[in-house]
């Protein structure tokens, strides 16, 4: 039987694969479009990733777990679709904030779910909460973006 803090350690490190991909998705979406201001928004939630690893590795090594270091199937499969769409697509702007709206709808669901399941500690708790809020903000940003097209 694993242990409390087994069982949060391995929800985080799934958590931090699926960011991983995020962050190698955005960066994949940053390299399909040409609009700057699309491209920009991609780089900068890309990085946002890259930080939300490096804080949820930090949390996972408080707990004295092992971190994992590796990419989802899913997250390769994804990114090679968005490049499908892009190499297809007439609008890769269009295509891009699509795929990235499916993402952050998804990534929003992951931290509930996590959030609800789990007797958390305060600490990884609110760290999840300032992520989840984040992304949350992010896509209210990329739908509005999406309306002006």
């Amino acid at each position: 039987m694993k242990t409390y803090s087994e069982d949060v350690g391995n929800k985080l490190n799934d958590l931090l694969e699926k960011t991983y991909d995020a962050e190698k998705g955005f960066k994949k979406a940053a390299e399909n479009v040409e609009h700057a201001g699309l491209k920009n928004y991609f780089n900068h939630k890309s990085q946002e990733r890259y930080d939300f690893g490096h804080e949820l590795k930090n949390e996972i090594k408080a707990f004295g777990q092992e971190v994992d270091k590796g990419e989802s199937t899913t997250g390769t499969a994804h990114r090679t679709w968005m490049d499908i769409k892009a190499l297809f697509s007439s609008d890769n702007k269009e295509s891009m904030l699509e795929e990235a709206i499916r993402g952050e709808e998804s990534a929003v669901e992951e931290y509930n779910d996590i959030l609800s399941e789990t007797n958390l500690p305060n600490s990884t708790q609110a760290l999840l909460m300032q992520q989840k809020n984040k992304i949350m903000d992010g896509l209210s940003s990329i739908r509005k973006l999406e309306d002006l097209n």
